[in-house]
This record gives structure tokens, C-alpha cells and sequence, in this order.
């Protein structure tokens, strides 16, 4: 397919959205949407801590982000999130880093490929682990933050767009991406009281390195064909949806789920 948005544009500058704010974003190492969701938010003015598992790789991504935002705050906290106690030390060590946390991305998940005939207890266990409860026990932390901090905040989840739809070999990460979705939309209406926005994005698919390495290339170039614009996202144009929805360029919007894609369904 070809068209005037056949291929991605250069990447829309920066408006000092969030300046003066302080986010954490997890599953920010390497070259996915995590990283590019916490470059976008310092080049929009916001002192960052990201977080992952893999020390290695985490400290990279913080190395290359403070060398590129010399001017702004760069941390960064080793955690996996299914241990509740490694959450809470996150949002306590981010909150000591930053001086205090605004904004929440929940970014971790897990994939996978295999027909429910044929997926074990422990590969669906690993798969909602990850990617519902995890961002359950960081909603769960950073809400406690909030309301003894008692400034308000905002929390972003990455959901999917398989939320949504159905594809072969993904049921157990349809699911968790669907329970995001749920939680998203119970936690908001909750979190109002506290003066905190939950909101969530929802990519179709948003193609990078990673991706690419551990995903087959045929199953890949067929899903970014089937959109409209006849390729993925770019990972910059999903992290530029979670900056506005981080930013006051929102602030009367909570509980709600924000397609990122060509086709919804």
C-alpha cells in the first residue's frame, strides 16, 4: 500500500508539555515503546526514572537518555514487576530520586505465540502475571504514593489493541491486555478522589529491534500490512500519545482507552 502516510513522518517536536513533572516509566529498557515513551517525556520537559529488569540493559537506556537530556533528571530502578515488594520500592526510590512522582506509565508486558489447546498453566500464568498483574501492583503502588502525597497524578497503561481483537496463539495476552483495559476503567473511577487521571493507549502494533528479534518477520510485514496505512507505528508516535495524556492537554479525560491504530477491530 502506498500514500502520503505510508510512511511514518519525522517525529513531531516537543512543546514542554510536562515541564516541571516527574514520571516513572517501566519496561523502559532497550528499544521499544517504554524507552521512547520516557525520551518523549524529557524532551518534554520532565525529569524521568525508568525502570526494568534487566539491570544491562536499563543502564544503557539511562546512560544514552542522560547523555541526550543532559539539562533534565535521568534515574533508574532495577524491577520485576510480579514482586509487590520490588513495586513499592520503585515508586519509594523514584519519589527519592525525582523528589516526587507525577506520572506513572505502566509499560510492562509479556508476549507470546501459542494455541490455547496447547499453552501450559505456567505460560499463561507467566503471560498475566507480567502483563495484568503486574500493572495491577504498580497501579496498586503508585495510588498509595498518591494519595499520601495528596498532589494528584496521572497513570498511563499500555494495553493492546488485542483487547479487542482476536488473532491466533495470543488469547493469554489478548486477555491481560483486556484486563488492563478493565482496570483502567475501575481504577480511574476510583482514583478520581484523589485528584488522579487513569487512562490507557492501545497500539495495534508499533515495530522496533526487540520486536523484530524475538517475533517472526512474516507475521510481523503481514499484521502492519492490514492497517490502513499499510505499516506499524513507530514507537515515538505511541509514546507521543502517552505524553499528551500524561499532560494537562487531558485533564478532564479518565477512565479511557486510546486506540492507537488504523482499525480498532
Amino acid at each position: 500500500m502506498s500514500g502520503p502516510l505510508s510512511v511514518a513522518p519525522e517525529q513531531t517536536p516537543a512543546h514542554g508539555l510536562l515541564s516541571g513533572r516527574r514520571a516513572v516509566v517501566t519496561a523502559a529498557a532497550g528499544t521499544g515503546i517504554g524507552s521512547a515513551t520516557a525520551r518523549r517525556l524529557l524532551a518534554e520537559g520532565a525529569d524521568v526514572v525508568v525502570s526494568d529488569w534487566h539491570e544491562r540493559r536499563l543502564e544503557a537506556t539511562r546512560a544514552e537518555l542522560a547523555t541526550e537530556f543532559g539539562d533534565r533528571t535521568v534515574g533508574a530502578v532495577v524491577c520485576d514487576v510480579t514482586s509487590t515488594a520490588q513495586v513499592d520500592e520503585l515508586v519509594r526510590a523514584a519519589a527519592e530520586a525525582l523528589g516526587g512522582v507525577d506520572i506513572f506509565v505502566n509499560n510492562a508486558g509479556l508476549g507470546g505465540e501459542t494455541p490455547v489447546v496447547d499453552m501450559t498453566d505456567e505460560q499463561w500464568d507467566r503471560v498475566l502475571d507480567i502483563t495484568l498483574n503486574g500493572t495491577f501492583r504498580c497501579t496498586r503502588a503508585a495510588l498509595n504514593y498518591f494519595r499520601d502525597a495528596k498532589h494528584g497524578g496521572v497513570i498511563v497503561n499500555n494495553a493492546s489493541v488485542l483487547g479487542w481483537r482476536a488473532q491466533y496463539g495470543q488469547a493469554h495476552y489478548a486477555a491481560a491486555k483486556a484486563g488492563v483495559m478493565a482496570l483502567t476503567r475501575c481504577s480511574a473511577v476510583e482514583a478520581a478522589e484523589l485528584g488522579v487521571r487513569i487512562n490507557a493507549v492501545s497500539p495495534s502494533i508499533a515495530r522496533h529491534a526487540f520486536l523484530d528479534k524475538v517475533s517472526s518477520s512474516e507475521l510481523l510485514d503481514r499484521l502492519s500490512e492490514r492497517e490502513a496505512f499499510g505499516r506499524a507505528a513507530e514507537p515515538w508516535e505511541v509514546a507521543a500519545t502517552i505524553a499528551m495524556l500524561a499532560s494537562d492537554y487531558t485533564t478532564y479525560l479518565t477512565g479511557e482507552v486510546v486506540s492507537i491504530s488504523s482499525q480498532r477491530a
